[in-house]
């Protein structure tokens, strides 16, 4: 009935000619093959609970995260540093963040317990991905259009951190904030998807919101150092190594 609704919708963006119905028709589609999939993976995984099954599926989560992050940006770097950058900016983040979540916050014994860490690394990956995105296309979108004045600055004698200084702070914003709207929104314009299935599944509300808060505070926390990372590298990668600006280095 629920896809009746979906395949309703997309009726009427085509009658309508939106131009979305197709694109919301295939990604129906994959969400319902891909979340079969995983749900037959993780029902593997969670049986076999062994430390390398955990690894090579948050490592696949991690290269098609990379790949998301790379297809969701109008100019793109070339080459290696095209993936390289939001794939690093994400491993440094999210898997850190996931570490110290599991380490210190949760203790789960053992501590990679696959129904502790791979949820958790996909809610903080799946985070962090949007906001490295958002973050790498203000800034290589900017650069671009603001490519006359940071030759200017660099010809008045600024380096080239100084000369895209106000790039990264808007690429920093853009990334942020989708979680700073959310954290402000939480609990009165909505409720998370965690907490409400937590009480859906019929746990206490007050232990429901602490988990959230929980999740909150770390899905945050790792979009905010992978935004932070990929913008301070991919403004670096727009410079060589005489700090001259090279666009060509973008799609």
């Amino acid at each position: 009935m629920a896809a009746c609704l979906v395949l309703g919708l997309a009726g009427l963006t085509w009658r309508l000619r939106v131009g979305t119905s197709r694109a919301m028709l295939v990604a129906a589609l994959r969400t319902t093959l891909q979340l079969l999939l995983v749900g037959w993976v993780l029902r593997f995984v969670f049986a076999q609970a062994r430390p390398l099954w955990v690894g090579g599926m948050a490592l696949t989560m991690l290269l098609v995260a990379g790949h998301e992050v790379l297809a969701r940006q109008r100019h793109r770097f070339r080459g290696w540093w095209g993936y390289g950058l939001g794939t690093v900016s994400m491993f440094v983040s999210s898997f850190s963040v996931t570490a110290l979540a599991l380490l210190v916050l949760l203790m789960p014994q053992p501590w990679y317990d696959p129904r502790y860490a791979i949820p958790l690394l996909g809610m903080i990956l799946g985070n962090t991905m949007n906001g490295v995105a958002l973050a790498l296309d203000r800034l290589t979108t900017e650069a671009r259009q603001r490519a006359g004045q940071i030759e200017a600055q660099l010809l008045l004698g600024r380096t080239a951190g100084e000369a895209v200084r106000e790039l990264r702070v808007l690429g920093m914003r853009t990334g942020l904030m989708p979680m700073i709207n959310a954290m402000a929104t939480a609990g009165i314009v909505s409720l998370p998807g965690m907490m409400t299935g937590q009480i859906l599944a019929g746990n206490p509300p007050m232990e429901a919101v602490k988990y959230q808060i929980l999740i909150m505070f770390l899905i945050t926390t790792g979009t905010g150092f992978g935004a932070l990372v990929s913008v301070w590298w991919g403004g670096r990668q727009l410079f060589d190594e005489r700090e001259r600006l090279r666009l060509e280095r973008l799609t």
